[in-house]
């Protein structure tokens, strides 16, 4: 009997290691689970005005949806969602078809950014840079801009990673890669001027970013090319500080 008790003991501990193994395993293979904080402006640009950070936004959302290689999650139609499900629980709609409560999908981090440099009509010449493959070139008028990423791990209320991206970007005719979300509202009348250019080119690097940190990790191979372009970027900046 004693031996039956042992037995049967081990085959439970078995199947609870295992089950806990393959959830573990489950979870980790999971694309990450992320939602999109509206952009903020900590500069004087003129072209930013009341509807532009959910412009932005949306830009990266939908462009972040496109990769295929995250769980995006909608939170700012969020009220939306909970007015179909407290339809669907008041029994006026049909069973069979109503959404459930319960079964919204938690974020495992926020994307936050903010623009926090900008400049246009800049002096100097050249032949354009290159950001994550992008090709920037012109030869007349030219935009900089600058935002602060930040992931912040919901869990734990910790900033997970954070990095500056940049983008110049000078007037051309030529086109900077294709934005899925477009270009709308009070951004509209900038898509084929250097600072839409510049917009895109931060919004497509940010993409490729997240991509390297979230789900190649930031100890993978692609991560060294965003770590020479973080040291550049401070060189430059202790290049222009001047001290009396």
């Amino acid at each position: 009997m004693r031996i039956k008790v042992v037995l049967l003991f081990l085959f439970l501990f078995s199947i609870s290691v295992f089950s806990q193994g393959y959830a573990s395993q489950r979870y980790a293979s999971e694309k990450p689970r992320i939602g999109v904080l509206r952009f903020t402006n900590h500069t004087s640009a003129g072209w930013w005005n009341g509807s532009v950070g959910t412009d932005l936004q949306d830009m990266l959302i939908a462009e972040l949806a496109s990769t295929n290689s995250f769980r995006v999650l909608e939170r700012k139609e969020l009220d939306a969602v909970i007015s179909e499900q407290d339809l669907g629980a008041s029994g006026m709609v049909n069973p069979r078809t109503r959404s459930r409560l319960g079964n919204i999908t938690g974020a495992k981090y926020l994307i936050a950014a903010t623009l926090s440099a900008f400049e246009q009509n800049t002096s100097g010449g050249g032949g354009g840079l290159s950001f994550g493959g992008i090709s920037l070139g012109g030869s007349q008028e030219k935009a900089y801009m600058a935002v602060d990423l930040k992931v912040i791990d919901v869990e734990t209320g910790e900033i997970y990673d954070a990095r500056t991206v940049e983008a110049t970007s000078k007037s051309s005719g030529m086109s900077i890669g294709v934005s899925r979300g477009g270009f709308s509202g009070g951004l509209g009348q900038h898509k084929n001027t250097p600072v839409g250019k510049a917009i895109r080119a931060c919004i497509m690097e940010i993409v490729g970013y997240l991509e390297c940190s979230l789900i190649e990790g930031k100890d993978s191979g692609c991560m060294d090319e965003y770590d020479a372009k973080e040291r550049s970027r401070k060189e430059k900046t202790r290049g222009a500080i001047q001290l009396d």
